[in-house]
This record gives C-alpha cells, sequence and structure tokens, in this order.
C-alpha cells in the first residue's frame, strides 16, 4: 500500500470535510429559527472534530493535512453562498443533498480499495457521521 496515494485521498476527504464546515456556516448564518441553527452548529462540530481525526492520521502516516478545502472547494464555496436561498426547506434540501452528494456517495467512490485498514476505519467513521446527519435533516423535512 503506497502511504502517498492514501495520503492523497485521506486529504481529499479531509478538503470535502472543510467545505462541508464552510457550507453548514452559509446555512447557520441564513436561518433564523434557533433550534435548526443549533442543529447545523451540531452537525459543524462533528465535521470540525473529523477534520481533526483526518489530519491526525495524515500526520501519523507521514503527510501534511490540508488546512483548507483547497481552490476549486472555495470556489464552489462562493457559490454556495451567493445561491443560497433563504427558505428552510430549501436550505434543508441543499444541505441534505450535500451530505448524500459528497459526504457520502463521493467519499465512498474516493476511498475504495485504495486505504490501509485504519485509514480505512477513519473514512467509514467519517462518512457514517454524514449518513447519520443525511437521516437528521430527512427527519426534518418530514
Amino acid at each position: 500500500m503506497n502511504n502517498n496515494v492514501v495520503i492523497e485521498e485521506l486529504n481529499t476527504l479531509l478538503r470535502g470535510t472543510f467545505m462541508g464546515i464552510r457550507s453548514l456556516e452559509h446555512y447557520i448564518q441564513k436561518v433564523d429559527d434557533s433550534d435548526l441553527k443549533k442543529t447545523f452548529q451540531s452537525m459543524q462540530q462533528d465535521q470540525k472534530l473529523n477534520a481533526g481525526i483526518l489530519a491526525e492520521r495524515i500526520q501519523n502516516l507521514g503527510g501534511v493535512p490540508a488546512d483548507d478545502e483547497g481552490v476549486s472547494g472555495s470556489m464552489h464555496s462562493f457559490m454556495h453562498k451567493m445561491m443560497l436561498d433563504d427558505n428552510r426547506e430549501e436550505i434543508l434540501e441543499d444541505a441534505l443533498n450535500g451530505f448524500e452528494q459528497y459526504g457520502i456517495q463521493y467519499s465512498e467512490k474516493l476511498v475504495r480499495g485504495d486505504l490501509d485498514p485504519e485509514s480505512m476505519k477513519v473514512a467509514e467513521d467519517i462518512i457514517n457521521t454524514s449518513r447519520r446527519h443525511a437521516d437528521e435533516l430527512k427527519r426534518l423535512l418530514h
């Protein structure tokens, strides 16, 4: 197993986690409902914890962890903030879509078969956090 490949994939997952943190910040700024704001803040704290876990794993493999979402993530974040609606349902749907598309589906494809067992466990835990968040958002939508 090539550590450089593992480090790069974990860094890609880390950059995606930073994108999630930034997106959640957008939602927190947009919503007026204090309960929903607290839900997004809790999700953001989970994402920040995951970023720390990923960074530590990358360092333990001898790599340097990413410290932001990268150039393409930064561009995506800017567009996301500009296009985000004020409507509660739209915000919930946008957040759900983000967790399902990026936090789960893209992340699962990214790490499939290329990680050592310990890194895979870290990645699976992070993807499971996204699953929990997606389930919570689905409950709020219905």
